[in-house]
């Protein structure tokens, strides 16, 4: 923003209302009804378990969000690792929980244990990378 642009904004009066103020404040509210807004806007990294979960979940059901469902797959099994070493015929206990969710969460989780297998081998096999990650060989 240009120096002119701020002097301009401060002339306004209307900008510096409550009302603006409140109005700015719900719309960043707005931008992250769902978790996916928060990870465009911040990273994946700033969400939480449930919220990245949520986001797998996609929509939830009549009188329970896609975040509730997550939090309380979270509260459940306690963490993500928690959550991958569980059978999936557990997860349909939980309401708002059917098979395409089920599934899209499994392929995730799947996914990620791929990616820690790759690099557990890459670490095996790469004394000069061990060595650099670990400091020992």
């Amino acid at each position: 923003m240009k120096v002119n642009d701020t002097k301009n904004i401060l002339k306004r009066s209307d900008l510096l209302s409550v009302d603006h103020c409140q109005n700015v404040m719900n719309s960043k509210a707005q931008k992250w009804r769902h978790a996916g807004g928060k990870l465009i806007e911040l990273g994946a990294e700033s969400l939480s378990d449930a919220e990245l979960i949520s986001i797998l979940i996609g929509a939830g059901i009549k009188g329970k969000s896609a975040e509730k469902i997550a939090d309380e797959l979270i509260l459940k099994y306690g963490s993500l690792r928690g959550i991958s070493g569980k059978p999936l015929e557990d997860f349909r206990k939980i309401k708002g929980l059917g098979d395409v969710k089920i599934i899209r969460i499994a392929a995730a989780l799947e996914i990620a244990k791929r990616c820690v297998d790759l690099v557990i081998n890459e670490l095996k096999e790469d004394d000069e990378l061990r060595k650099e990650v670990f400091g020992v060989k």
